[in-house]
């Protein structure tokens, strides 16, 4: 990744549009269903998937106000954080990570990698992470760093909307479902921007996976940022969250999980993980199973990337 004289532009060598795989999994029922997965997983090897999507409008932001330091949250395992570190290093940007737990004695893969890049690690506890989005937090961290753009926990900002709404222009084809995991809203609520954009295409419906313990939460956060892309969200393409493939909670995972992450990769070629990945995947072999969508129905995966629940 590098950056133009001007210090406007950022080029690299991305796969983009990213391809659109059909699948045919030995799954119950799977027969009786078209499956296809958007492998934004490909796009690039760190700023893979969804983070990359979220982030682009964000850093020709930084670059066209010449902004130097950015904050933002994360957990332990955070693809945001590692993607956004990535950026960061390579542009020449201070990068300042508040992540949710106290991690010093046990690094994770990916704190360990944000070290390395010079990322200013600030580890907080659950109560005051939760502060995350409050005005007050806000502008105490910015009454610290006063020059500082703050991206949200991953990266799902008004601007990310756009940036994911790009899914949706690149399909060659249409879907009768469109399927993807939802942890802070911003996939989804860009997945539905993006559908709005083109009125006169057959509209998918947006079916988001809820990967953490968030009724009525998810659902919020995605209104919340709609609202302010559209006058109207209830005149919006049909959407809704599935909360039943969770696994009882954000990084939760089981052994029967866990096995079916490793069956994809294998059998597939597709990598997967357990935070997102494992469960959306998850989630479509189960609907099928259960008949809980029409059969022939045409249903698009999307692979949000990041692997760093995966690594050890």
């Amino acid at each position: 990744m590098t950056v133009d004289p001007q210090g406007r532009h950022i080029t690299q060598h991305f796969t983009l549009p990213s391809p659109e795989q059909p699948i045919t999994p030995a799954w119950p029922n799977a027969e009786h269903y078209q499956l296809w997965v958007k492998r934004d997983d490909m796009i690039h090897p760190i700023v893979s998937g969804n983070k990359l999507r979220k982030l682009r409008y964000s850093i020709k932001h930084l670059l066209d106000n010449n902004i130097r330091h950015v904050i933002s949250f994360g957990g332990g395992y955070s693809n945001h954080l590692h993607a956004l570190a990535y950026v960061c290093k390579q542009l020449g940007i201070k990068l300042t990570a508040i992540v949710r737990g106290h991690y010093q004695s046990t690094p994770t893969p990916m704190l360990r990698d944000l070290a390395a890049w010079q990322v200013n690690i600030e580890y907080v506890d659950r109560k005051i992470y939760q502060q995350r989005d409050q005005a007050d937090y806000l502008a105490s961290l910015l009454h610290r760093f006063p020059k500082a753009l703050v991206i949200p926990e991953g990266g799902s900002s008004q601007l990310a909307l756009d940036g994911v709404a790009d899914i949706i222009s690149e399909l060659t084809q249409t879907y009768d479902y469109i399927l993807t995991p939802v942890g802070s809203g911003g996939t989804l609520a860009g997945l539905v921007h993006g559908t709005a954009m083109q009125p006169t295409a057959k509209q998918a419906h947006i079916l988001g996976i809820g990967v953490l313990k968030g009724q009525d939460y998810l659902e919020e956060l995605v209104n919340n940022l709609l609202e302010t892309h559209h006058h109207s969200v209830k005149l919006l393409p049909t959407w809704n969250i599935n909360h039943n493939f969770h696994f009882n909670g954000y990084a939760k995972s089981t052994p029967e999980l866990e096995a079916f992450c490793q069956s994809v990769n294998r059998e597939l070629a597709i990598p997967i993980e357990p935070v997102y990945s494992g469960k959306l995947f998850w989630a479509a072999k189960e609907l099928m199973a259960q008949g809980a969508l029409p059969k022939g129905s045409k249903m698009l995966l999307i692979h949000t990337g990041g692997l760093q629940g995966a690594r050890q």
